[in-house]
């Protein structure tokens, strides 16, 4: 698809096309082809966490992914199996997940910081099959495998030290994928369109985690986010900062990228974050664009910038978080990049964000993208005016189905109860609140369950995050409800400190005061509560409820 060329989002909503093929599959109807037209084409670079860069180009995707494919459907792995991937950020993941979707299997990428409990719920609640993962996730795995009656097949990726073999059950990955043939070409029974190609479990900030279900056209789903709001142009080095556990990969190393001509750039590092390398990362490997949620961002501005060569960096974006305007002037000021915002869920792709040919409005998300039909309705079901808040609802094509719309979700795998309880009217509800201003712009409030009532008025966390955290004392900020006699709730303020700060009487006035200057004074958090570190899911997301709930037990003791 030629990219448009668009001056104004209005031109650009009203000549966007999204046109899916039917029977569409990624793999035989992109990288195929790909790789027979351009077969040195370059798709991937990956730096390993020793610095180790190597390039790959669409063919070795192709051959490596059809062999594996081969190896894998000899071995009894069948359309419909799901399997579990653990593989970092290594290449692996990329070769393992086109492979499973010439067989139809089902991936699930999954995050390396599982622990054999979370192996174990998610094994057995999905019902997988097969696993592929790191050596460095065997001995986790193997503490799960007697209570996860499901699993046949096992396969270890990694270097082995020489004369050592995989542990028993167990097969070596490049062993297994050398039995494969080069060749795995479409066939009549080949998946595509409304079949399931891949499940991804929801971060778990509200509760157990579910399985979101996105069959094959979901790729093209993801044309906004490579083409327009990446920006890519052909040729274009992109890295977006994100394990391959979560959806949020494949938004930015993945089909986006490669639909628009870019190249993956994948930083696979290990251990702790550290700001500066990521920024040598940037400037040693001329980055043309880059993606991140707003807490990196918010390291990153911490640092001199300018000790970096960040000259090549021509586009920056964000997700994942609301993004505080203070971030974004610092890190305006010293580049002369603004930042956009885009917004989505597991459950879709792009919804909501700001292009290139808009003008930011640090703290808003931007607007509706022109594959979704996107309406703000009110606690009675209708349709919210300018400035009202209401839930970020998308309008179905059917009263029930989420089919038809490329990126929407297929529904919860095997909880239609859960499902029933967000699609439903002709919309699917999305849980989170927003509201539009005059321009069409959306400004984020937070999921429906966060949202604080105080003496009658209605408070969304972020907007007292973003106040705290442009506080130079503050690194992290979560702000919750806590039960009150007058006001009913009242606002506090869970924060992680920086560098050289300590909790004191004094530094807890100075911060309200410092956040009744920023945002409406009734909105200042009463109560501060400093810790080392906040409650996160396992995809560094804030577990607001589990302030909560421990705040609660803490009354009620």
């Amino acid at each position: 698809m030629e990219k448009l060329r668009a001056k104004s989002y209005r031109d650009f909503k009203a000549a966007y096309r999204n046109d899916v093929p039917e029977g569409y599959n990624f793999v035989f109807d992109f990288l195929d082809p790909k790789a027979v037209a351009e077969p040195a084409a370059p798709a991937l670079i990956h730096v390993d966490d020793a610095g180790t860069r190597r390039e790959y180009s669409f063919e070795f995707f192709r051959e490596e992914s059809s062999k594996l494919a081969n190896a894998l459907a000899a071995s009894g792995l069948k359309k419909g199996d799901r399997v579990m991937l653990v593989l970092y950020r290594r290449v692996e993941y990329w070769v393992s997940m086109l492979a499973l979707a010439r067989i139809g299997a089902l991936p699930i990428p999954s995050p390396s910081l599982l622990t054999p409990h979370d192996i174990e719920f998610r094994v057995n609640f999905a019902h997988v099959s097969c696993v592929i993962c790191e050596d460095s996730i065997t001995s986790r795995m193997e503490a799960a495998r007697p209570k996860c009656p499901d699993l046949r097949l096992l396969v270890q990726v990694g270097s082995q030290p020489a004369g050592k073999s995989v542990p028993a059950g167990w097969s070596d990955y490049e062993t297994l994928k050398a039995t494969g043939a080069g060749e795995f070409p479409r066939k009549a029974d080949s998946p595509g369109g409304d079949d399931p190609m891949v499940i991804f479990f929801s971060s778990g900030t509200t509760g157990m985690p579910k399985m979101v279900l996105h069959t094959y056209t979901y790729p093209l789903g993801h044309l906004t986010t490579g083409t327009y709001w990446h920006d890519l142009e052909s040729g274009d080095l992109h890295l977006t900062l994100s394990d391959t556990g979560w959806a949020k990969s494949v938004w930015g190393k993945f089909y986006g990228q490669w639909l628009a001509g870019a190249v993956i750039f994948v930083w696979d590092f290990r251990g702790k974050f550290e700001p500066r390398e990521l920024l040598r990362i940037l400037s040693e490997h001329k980055i043309s664009t880059f993606c991140a949620p707003p807490t990196v961002y918010r390291f990153l501005v911490r640092e001199n910038l300018r000790e970096f060569d960040l000259s090549s960096l021509r586009h920056c974006t964000t997700a994942g978080e609301l993004l505080n305007d203070s971030v974004f002037a610092d890190w305006q000021k010293a580049l002369g990049l603004p930042i956009f915002e885009g917004y989505g869920q597991t459950e879709t792709t792009l919804q909501v964000a700001t292009l290139p040919f808009m003008k930011p409005k640090p703290g808003s998300i931007g607007r509706a993208m022109p594959d979704w039909d996107i309406v703000l309705l009110n606690a009675e079901d209708q349709p919210c005016n300018p400035g009202e808040e209401g839930e970020i609802c998308i309008r179905l094509k059917s009263e029930k189905s989420t089919a038809g719309i490329p990126g929407l979700f297929a529904g919860y795998l095997d909880e239609p109860e859960r499902t029933d309880k967000v699609v439903y009217g002709g919309f699917y509800h999305t849980g989170d609140k927003a509201w539009v201003d005059e321009d069409g712009y959306f400004w984020f409030l937070g999921r429906t369950d966060d949202l604080i009532k105080s003496s009658g008025y209605r408070i969304g966390p972020f907007e007292v995050e973003s106040a705290l955290v442009s506080h130079d004392a503050i690194v992290e900020a979560a702000v919750t409800g806590v039960p009150d006699p007058v006001r009913g709730m009242a606002v506090k303020a869970t924060v992680v400190l920086g560098a050289g700060y300590a909790p004191s009487d004094a530094l807890t006035k100075e911060l309200q005061d410092h956040v009744k200057t920023i945002t409406a004074p009734y909105k200042y958090p009463r109560i501060i509560e400093y810790v080392t570190e906040l409650p996160k899911t396992i995809s560094g997301k804030i577990k607001r409820g589990e302030i909560r709930a421990r705040d609660l037990e803490r009354m009620n003791m």
